[in-house]
């Protein structure tokens, strides 16, 4: 007989990735609409997909396996591709992983489907132990157990052989006919080469994928984990109609081949909306086109998951929580600086708050939050927005970029008139935010009296835990890195991570807290190597050595901290 669970709700509460609020909204949602509650929650942003498997696994009393711990690994030569099918498999999400004699232990992305439990037990004639795993991690598990069929790459060759039917220049179709270049974005071939595109770049864990043109070929390449990889390109004959077709679902002008465009559209990948930010730009061989992968379901806007280190959490959650000042994040584009602010705001959102944002672009839409899109061209900037926000009675602000004296001057003065201001600025480190607000043209005994928090952030990509080796450093080196006497990892490379023997991301840091010793040093127009070294000695860690401290846990290689990081 089975025990008393915890529903699902309380457990994701229980477990502090949910509150009250955002679970009652969610109950008040299924009542209208029939879902089941975990279906609402991941699709409201309120937590992640491993967040909610998790914790029904929890719920039921089963195991929960995942990819990053490596757990969801099913033996290889054990004969479970036969026992279970690869069509049944990928039809219940379900996957084989170990057996011993008449027991099979099986992974289910939804182990409350019975039904498909009983059919296991007929096909299979073993009792089946169920462990639990999210729907990404089991189709990434499956094409690598089952052996991934390359469509992407079935879609690329067919467009060479289609080249050898269209023998007329690529300055010919450059100067293609409006009606020509819909019709030929609107071709099979071409659609479904999109499509797989974006498809695998999800199943890949892009963040962007790059189409670029060259004089007598295209590239095509995605970033994973911060770095480029190329990827087998289409026939240089399909670009005109490959960039259309980009342009068309961008809801961009594909006449307008001279000046560069911005546009986006979303799309549903493994059953879950996928945004995309789009930029195309003229070179001269074509138009080049990003796409930013903007992917809520694979997004983790939890403070607690976010690397912080040792006491550099707690840190940033006082910040946050006071009810004035100025928090500023630093680090160049791509270091994760909207993510971080997006979890701040969510740790910090309750219905008592009236918290307000404006972006540039919106990348993530966040329940109970006012989001603000920038549009220059009709006059709404930074800083407009920001002075409409003061008529709105804001508790919360939160600015995408300070990048002028005006915006700077006006997050400042909200944060000294009783709102806290969320924002970013492009310095190297967390002291030079000072010098460069100084530089703006903020007064520095306005910035003094604003600042509560500066955090310099970067990401480092995670070493695979598969194949991570040990490695001994001599002991200049640990004398050079302050590490402790022992063994660090470094990156070796398996099928699991693709060969480049890293896996995910995780962030390091340089929080200084601005307390009253820092204020008085702003305020007397300190020199930066001086705030730096005041900075030192109350204990704020350098990127390097939060860095170096994520080496000694085992978590990322030397080589990649110094990538983004020196002294």
């Amino acid at each position: 007989m089975r025990k008393s669970r915890l529903r699902l709700g309380e457990i994701l509460i229980k477990e502090g990735f949910i509150t009250e609020n955002q679970l009652d909204e969610a109950l008040r949602f299924q009542k209208l609409t029939g879902r089941p509650i975990g279906d609402i929650i991941l699709d409201r942003g309120f937590c992640s997909e491993h967040d909610i498997a998790n914790s029904l696994a929890k719920q039921l009393d089963l195991p929960f396996v995942s990819l990053e711990e490596g757990s969801l690994n099913p033996a290889r030569n054990a004969g479970l591709e036969e026992l279970v099918p690869e069509a049944f498999a990928r039809q219940h999400l379900v996957m084989p992983i170990s057996k011993h004699f008449k027991s099979l232990t099986v992974a289910f992305a939804n182990p409350l489907d019975l039904l498909t439990l009983d059919n296991l037990k007929k096909m299979t004639g073993c009792d089946i132990n169920q462990v639990v795993a999210h729907k990404s991690d089991m189709r990434e598990a499956l094409d690598r157990f089952y052996g991934h069929k390359d469509l992407l790459k079935e879609a690329v060759d067919e467009t060479y052989v289609a080249e050898e039917d269209d023998i007329s220049p690529i300055s010919a179709k450059m100067q293609e006919s409006l009606e020509d270049m819909v019709a030929r974005a609107e071709e099979a071939p071409v659609i479904k080469l999109v499509d797989l595109l974006l498809i695998q770049a999800v199943k890949e864990r892009a963040s962007d994928i790059h189409v670029e043109p060259f004089r007598d070929k295209i590239n095509v390449r995605f970033r994973i984990d911060g770095v480029l990889h190329n990827i087998a390109p289409p026939s240089q004959h399909l670009l005109p109609a490959l960039i259309s077709r980009i342009k068309i679902l961008s809801k961009m002008d594909i006449a307008e081949k001279r000046l560069p465009q911005d546009g986006g559209f979303t799309v549903k990948v493994e059953d879950r909306p996928i945004d995309l930010r789009v930029s195309v730009i003229p070179t001269i061989f074509g138009e080049k086109a990003v796409l930013r992968i903007l992917d809520n379901g694979s997004m983790s806007f939890e403070l607690d998951k976010l690397g912080f280190a040792g006491d550099d959490l707690e840190s940033f959650k006082q910040a946050i929580s006071r009810p004035y000042g100025l928090v500023l994040m630093t680090g160049p584009t791509g270091s994760g600086k909207s993510t971080t602010l997006y979890a701040a705001l969510n740790y910090i959102r309750t219905p008592k708050k009236n918290i307000v944002t404006i972006e540039d672009p919106v990348e993530y839409v966040m329940g109970n939050i006012n989001q603000v899109q920038v549009k220059p061209k009709i006059g709404l900037t930074f800083a407009e927005g920001l002075r409409s926000f003061l008529r709105q009675d804001p508790d919360v602000m939160m600015v995408g970029e300070v990048r002028d004296l005006e915006t700077a001057e006006i997050c400042v003065r909200a944060a000294l008139t009783g709102h806290l201001v969320l924002s970013t600025l492009h310095t190297n480190d967390a002291p030079s935010a000072v010098t460069r607000l100084a530089d703006i043209g903020v007064e520095r005994y306005l910035i003094a009296s604003s600042l509560l928090l500066i955090m310099a952030q970067r990401l480092v990509r995670r070493l695979c835990v598969k194949c991570k080796q040990p490695s001994q450093l001599t002991p200049e080196l640990l004398a050079k890195y302050h590490l402790p006497n022992k063994p660090i990892f470094k990156a070796k490379g398996c099928e699991f991570c693709r060969d480049t023997g890293y896996a995910g991301r995780t962030a390091i840091h340089e929080i200084m807290v601005v307390d009253q010793k820092i204020k008085d040093m702003i305020s007397m127009n300190a020199s930066l190597a001086d705030i730096r070294v005041a900075a030192h000695k109350i204990g704020v860690k350098t990127l390097l050595e939060c860095g170096m401290q994520r080496v000694s846990e085992g978590f990322t290689s030397i080589e990649e901290v110094m990538s983004v990081a020196y002294e």
